[in-house]
C-alpha cells in the first residue's frame, strides 16, 4: 500500500509539474504568439509630393517610422490607421480608398517595418498617444477631423486612443471584446485571463466612448469570431453602425468590393458634421 501510495504521489506531482510548466511556457511565450512583428515590404513608399516620411522619437530611445499620404484639402481630415499583429502597413500607401480630401497616416508599430523598440500593449497604447499628437499639431491636417481606423489588434490601440484623446470617430475592421476573451475560446484549457501580461481590455472602454463608430466583421473569421465584435458593438455607447461580410475570412475582408465603399461613405458623413 504504501509503495501504491508514494506512486500516487509521483504520478500527481508529476502532473502537476506538467501542468506548470505548459502554463509557465505560455506566459513567458505570450508575446511570440500575440505578435509578429513584419519586415519592411520592399523599400518602402518614397516620399513625393503626396508623401511625407514620418520620423518620431518617442521617449524610451524608441524611433517609430511611417508614412503620411496627403489628401487633396489643406489642412485635411485624417485617417489614423493602426495594424493588425501581423501587419506591415506600407501597403496601405497606394490602397486605401479614401475620399480625396482626407490624409491617411500610416505608423508600423515597434519592431515592424523600420520602428525600433518591442512591442507591448503598454507601449503600443503610449505610442499611440504620441502619433496622434503629431498628427493633431501638423500643419497639413485638420487637428478636429481625425478618424482612428484599427484592424483586429489595432481595433483595441484605436478604442484605447478615443478614451485619451478627440476623436471625429472610429472605423473598427475585425475588432474583439477584448484579447483575454479571444484567447479563452482559442485555449479553453487555459487560465488564459491570469496568464495574460496584454489583455486588450476593448469591452471595459466602449461604454465610456461617444465617437462615432463603423463595426466591420467578417462572417468566416476563425481568429476573431464576429461574437466578439458584437459583443464589443453592444456596450458602444456613441452612434454605431454595423456590417458584417458573410463570405469574408479574417485577412480577406479588405478585398470585398463593399469595404473602402463604407469605410468612404462613412468618413464623408463625418466630415459633413460641423
Amino acid at each position: 500500500m504504501a509503495v501504491r501510495g508514494d506512486l500516487r504521489v509521483m504520478v500527481a506531482l508529476t502532473a502537476a509539474l506538467g501542468v506548470g510548466g505548459t502554463l509557465g511556457l505560455v506566459y513567458l511565450l505570450q508575446d511570440s504568439l500575440l505578435f509578429f512583428p513584419q519586415p519592411l515590404i520592399g523599400p518602402g513608399p518614397s516620399p513625393d509630393g503626396r508623401i511625407e516620411e514620418v520620423r518620431l522619437d518617442v521617449d524610451d530611445g524608441v524611433r517609430l517610422h511611417g508614412w503620411l499620404v496627403q489628401g487633396r484639402k489643406r489642412p485635411s481630415p485624417l485617417v489614423l490607421y493602426f495594424g493588425g499583429n501581423a501587419e506591415e502597413v506600407s501597403w496601405l500607401v497606394g490602397s486605401a480608398c479614401l475620399p480625396v480630401d482626407w490624409s491617411l497616416l500610416l505608423v508600423n508599430y515597434r519592431g515592424y517595418g523600420r520602428s525600433t523598440g518591442r512591442p507591448s500593449e503598454r507601449a503600443l497604447f503610449r505610442d499611440a498617444l504620441r502619433v496622434y499628437d503629431h498628427a493633431a499639431s501638423h500643419a497639413d491636417v485638420d487637428g478636429g477631423r481625425i478618424v482612428a481606423m484599427g484592424r483586429s489588434l489595432g481595433s483595441g490601440v484605436a478604442i484605447y486612443l478615443a478614451t485619451e484623446r478627440p476623436l471625429r470617430g472610429l472605423v473598427l475592421v475585425t475588432p474583439f471584446d477584448s484579447i483575454a476573451a479571444v484567447g479563452q475560446r482559442h485555449y479553453p484549457f487555459l487560465p488564459v485571463r491570469w496568464l495574460l501580461r496584454h489583455p486588450f481590455d476593448s469591452l471595459s472602454r466602449a461604454p465610456a466612448i461617444h465617437a462615432p463608430m463603423i463595426s466591420l466583421a467578417a462572417g468566416r473569421d476563425a481568429v476573431i469570431p464576429p461574437v466578439h465584435a458584437a459583443r464589443l458593438y453592444e456596450r458602444w455607447a456613441g452612434p454605431k453602425r454595423w456590417r458584417e461580410f458573410p463570405t469574408a475570412d479574417h485577412d480577406s475582408i479588405s478585398a470585398e468590393p463593399e469595404f473602402w465603399t463604407m469605410i468612404a461613405a462613412f468618413l464623408r458623413e463625418l466630415e459633413a458634421v460641423a
